[in-house]
């Protein structure tokens, strides 16, 4: 029979707390010379690991060990068992309530949480559901508007008017597949849990692979470049960060009105490594701050500096990710005008750091 590592957990954590109870309430009788506290901590320590464990066994065996333990080294006669007096009796019946009730409340509350996170996780999906059939469809509007147009109009249209509907196609096409590949990551996201793949990579290599990413898709927007001169290695998922990376970088394009610069920042200490992407642009709408990561911005929630929907879905992923990685993303209006977004990650710690 298989044995998984939670019950291996549990089954050391309820041998060395009851351990520990016995051995402090040894230390209480030859220190102080009374028994009175030995009862409720044994109960105590019947408590913690009800709590602690899962189900009933531990908890309830733990009890009937304990009231052994009672018995045998702190009732008279010492050192041997005497189990029909009212005492240790009476000591079982108790510590079984305890252990039995404590069970129950742990096993409701965890209960509990599950809905919760289900609840939450359904809550998820209906928003990136709702994010995404309202984000497909005026792009593939458009794609079909535009060649239709050329089909129907092929003879009639002018070079600069053909042109204009290929841009067109070219940029809902790009848009789209930028959204396919927020779609693909979402689906390695299993209800808030990303499944990492983890490596230690070269911060350098990172961000050239993002910079020639973007500018594949938007070479009339130059990325502002600040980083360390010193060499750094991150753990992290690089196919997941470049993504994060990417995808804040183009919700600049798409929604900090006026903006003339756009950098990237990255600054280094010792432990960690602070990306920011940081523009000139209008900012963030106070009333939207709280909720740009939560994936619920639909065309309601339409910032007015957008020439498209929102990306909500984008950032949603994005939180995610880093939220996976241990840390957080931060979203603020700038002092000067303009908005940041940044994450920090811990960098690899060398033999020589380490000493």
């Amino acid at each position: 029979m298989k044995i998984n590592k939670k019950t291996v957990t549990d089954l050391l954590l309820t041998v060395i707390m009851i351990l520990l109870t016995f051995g402090v309430n040894l230390l209480i009788q030859a220190v102080f010379d009374t028994q009175t506290l030995i009862p409720m901590i044994f109960v105590l320590g019947i408590f913690l690991i009800s709590l602690r464990t899962d189900g009933y066994i531990f908890g309830i065996a733990s009890s009937l060990v304990c009231v052994l333990l009672v018995n045998f080294a702190f009732t008279f006669p010492y050192y041997g068992f005497d189990l029909l007096s009212p005492i240790p009796l009476f000591s079982a019946v108790v510590m079984l309530i305890v252990s039995v009730l404590t069970c129950t409340v742990t096993k409701r509350v965890r209960e509990i949480e599950k809905l919760r996170a289900e609840k939450e996780r359904e809550q998820m999906r209906a928003n990136l559901l709702r994010a995404v059939s309202h984000d497909l469809r005026t792009p593939l509007t458009t794609i079909y508007g535009s060649s239709s147009a050329i089909l129907e109009n092929l003879d009639q249209l002018s070079d600069e008017q053909l042109k204009k509907h290929l841009e067109a196609i070219k940029q809902d096409s790009e848009w789209l597949i930028r959204m396919v590949e927020n779609l693909l990551s979402v689906t390695r996201i299993d209800g808030g849990n990303v499944k990492l793949t983890m490596c230690n990579t070269v911060l350098e290599e990172l961000v050239d692979s993002v910079l020639t990413s973007f500018a594949k898709r938007y070479p009339e927007f130059p990325i502002e470049l600040n980083i360390p001169d010193e060499f750094i290695s991150i753990p992290m998922d690089a196919i997941l960060i470049e993504q994060v990376l990417i995808n804040l970088l183009e919700n600049a394009v798409f929604h900090a009105k006026g903006m003339t610069v756009l950098s990237l920042n990255i600054t280094a200490t010792d432990l960690h490594v602070r990306f920011e992407v940081a523009d000139n642009g209008c900012g963030i709408p106070d009333d939207k701050i709280g909720t740009l990561f939560n994936g619920g911005n639909s065309h309601t929630n339409r910032s007015s500096d957008s020439s498209r929907i929102n990306m909500g879905i984008g950032l949603s992923v994005c939180s995610t990710i880093i939220k996976a990685h241990a840390s957080n993303i931060i979203a603020e209006n700038r002092k000067g005008g303009g908005a940041s977004f940044s994450f920090v990650l811990e960098r690899e710690v060398t033999d020589g750091e380490q000493q």
